[in-house]
């Protein structure tokens, strides 16, 4: 297919409708950068503002519903999805550059995540009951209303069913915007899954920040705005949440530190977690392991067990059956992550690149990297303490594992973190000091993830929690009722 024939134009989908615009903008393939994928419609400022007319409209109705009727209709949206897995698995990898592989965990985590929610639903169905005297008083859980979700491009639809299922399940009705460089799996998802529910319960707008980004945040009638991104999209999201005083979740950047202590037993299986934990998805993970602190005396072997793990590594497009690892989704995320790993070699770290480009690649022609190990970077070289998100791991030799906890912790960020020992005590001690969100033992990343917890960053990595029982009650407003008792 060339660069004038685009494959696919997608919708708006606003009240049941899926609306076809007059601008679009294009969307392109990360692995041959001047091949057109194809095109999603560009909503206007006002189409926007319609997006949430529809959900406002719907949501009286929508949340009058039992909340098992609720759950026993988002469900059913779902069957749908199906069909055309396979073609939507394509298109991922298409816009997004990941292989294959990761593209049909993206889809199936998408729809696991529903039904993980519907688990937890049935909090809402009984209200909490204080027995008097002086009062007798009911705690109930109610619905918020009209909630934006904005979603980042690494993971899209895994990352959205963080947060729509339990929105919709908990008695909200939602406008989801995609992300800009992959929007086309993510609308062609949603509109399986909107067609199936009542019209303006769910909502989808695809277009340029400045164009939607206020009506979709600033709207008064909007009651929660979940954001996942930078810390800098963060914190202009809630500077926009502040017209309305909305709630936000915001789940944001990570600097990930992982400590091997000096029991850990690593075999090649641990190696291969250990690379897992950095390199999956290019390194485009928000929970990845971004630092890696090593006992001095355990360096070099966990340098050459790392070389193995990544020896074989296969970049290339995502399509392609012998490649494991693809493009970085931007060029300029490339030229980032490429300036801190040049920068810290500059300042005297061994950089050490793995692994090998399939054949037939020209690197020119995509975003790619070859996976690099930075060796013992100077503590403040940006490739420590700012968040690479891309496949360079730097790996930092302690002396003293209270010096290695407190580099850990010397951080902005406060989203994952991971431990890795022989002894579960010891590794659960300084699991216990690691100041992040989720803290992995022996594993990390989205693979190590317990689907039933909440998720979520301590410090600039974030506000709120998504997932389990929390990342449902954040969707909901507290009401009490108070009587006096008889």
């Amino acid at each position: 297919m060339g660069a004038d024939e685009p494959i696919i134009r997608t919708p708006l989908i606003i009240d049941g409708e899926e609306r076809y615009t007059e601008d679009t903008f294009e969307v392109y393939d990360p692995a041959q950068t001047d091949r057109i994928v194809g095109t999603a419609s560009a909503a206007t400022a006002a189409e926007a503002t319609e997006a949430v007319s529809a959900a406002y409209a719907a949501w009286p109705g929508w949340s009058a519903l039992a909340p098992s009727d609720r759950v026993k209709s988002v469900i059913a949206a779902l069957e749908e999805l199906t069909g055309d897995a396979e073609e939507r698995t394509d298109i991922l990898v298409s816009e997004n550059g990941k292989v294959r592989f990761e593209c049909g965990i993206d889809l199936h985590v998408f729809v696991g995540r529903f039904h993980q929610a519907a688990e937890f639903a049935g909090l809402l169905d009984e209200p909490e009951r204080l027995s008097g005297p002086p009062f007798e008083t009911t705690i109930s859980h109610v619905p918020l209303g009209v909630v934006t979700i904005i979603i980042p491009f690494n993971w899209p639809l895994a990352i959205l069913a963080a947060s729509l299922p339990y929105a919709l399940m908990a008695g909200n009705t939602v406008v989801v915007k995609p992300p800009p460089t992959t929007p086309l799996s993510v609308v062609l998802t949603l509109k399986h899954v909107a067609a199936s529910l009542p019209h303006g319960v769910l909502n989808v707008v695809t277009g340029r920040d400045a164009e939607v980004g206020g009506p979709l945040v600033e709207d008064p009638r909007v009651k929660k705005v979940c954001f996942t991104g930078s810390v800098n999209g963060g914190r202009q999201i809630m500077r926009m949440a502040t017209a309305n005083l909305a709630k936000v979740t915001l789940e944001l950047g990570g600097n990930d530190p992982a400590i091997v202590l000096d029991d850990a037993e690593l075999d090649e299986a641990a190696f291969g977690r250990l690379a897992m934990g950095a390199f999956l998805t290019t390194g485009q993970v928000c929970m990845a392991m971004k630092r890696l602190y090593v006992p001095r005396s355990r360096f070099s072997e966990v340098v050459d067990g790392l070389r193995s793990a990544l020896s074989a590594t296969r970049v290339g497009p995502g399509l392609s059956e012998d490649v494991t690892m693809g493009p970085l989704n931007s060029a300029r995320q490339r030229d980032f992550v490429a300036t801190l790993r040049d920068e810290a070699k500059g300042a005297g770290a061994d950089v050490v690149e793995l692994g090998s480009y399939a054949d037939g690649v020209d690197p020119a022609v995509g975003n790619y990297m070859l996976p690099s190990l930075v060796l013992n970077p100077v503590r403040d070289s940006r490739i420590v303490t700012e968040e690479q998100f891309g496949p360079a791991l730097p790996i930092i030799a302690y002396d003293d594992e209270e010096d290695a906890i407190g580099q850990a912790n010397d951080t902005w960020s406060g989203l994952c973190s991971s431990v890795w020992s022989s002894d579960d005590e010891h590794g659960a001690a300084v699991a216990a000091r690691l100041r992040t969100g989720v803290t992995f033992y022996n594993n990390h990343n989205a693979p190590a993830v317990d689907e039933r917890a909440p998720f979520g960053g301590f410090n600039q990595s974030g506000i709120g929690r998504e997932l389990g029982r929390e990342g449902l009650l954040e969707f909901c407003q507290t009401h009490v009722v108070s009587m006096p008792s008889t």
